[in-house]
């Protein structure tokens, strides 16, 4: 059951990488201009306001405070907000906005990839719910944006 935790936890979120370049690849070259402006402004965003947020709020991680054994090794850094999550919210969100059905599915594994790092000992709950909430917000003030503006999506 470990494996399938530190599997979630290192390498499924190159799964929803691949999920988004999929979509990306299927589409027509008129809309993947589109995809790809929505994808990296929300992204960047997204980055930023973590950045923000990492600045102003320290989390340890679980194995520095609760000395836990994590199953993977990490870096005794500041665990808020996750990186694995933000990235795969972040892009899950993207493709909710642009096709529900395989948005649900990226939500599914970045769920998974949430569950799977709190479960190996390198992030807090606070952490996950940090990066998916970061996620979601940007990604409406991204749509926002691209509602009220001239850009192709």
């Amino acid at each position: 059951m470990d494996t399938i935790f530190i599997f979630g936890a290192q390498y499924l979120y190159l799964f929803i990488i691949g999920l988004a370049l999929f979509y990306f690849f299927i589409q027509p070259t008129n809309k993947r201009t589109g995809f790809l402006s929505f994808s990296l402004i929300n992204m960047s965003l997204a980055y930023l306001i973590a950045s923000i947020a990492r600045y102003f709020y320290f989390n340890p991680r679980p194995f520095v405070v609760d000395h836990v054994v994590p199953l993977i090794t990490h870096a005794p850094d500041n665990g808020f907000p996750s990186d694995h999550m933000l990235l795969s919210s972040a892009l899950a969100s993207v493709l909710f906005y642009y096709n529900r059905k395989l948005g649900a599915v990226a939500w599914i594994l970045a769920l998974i990839v949430g569950v799977s790092r709190v479960y190996v000992g390198i992030h807090h709950l606070a952490d996950i719910f940090g990066s998916a909430l970061i996620a979601i917000s940007v990604a409406y003030i991204t749509f926002y944006i691209f509602r009220n503006s001239k850009l192709n999506y």
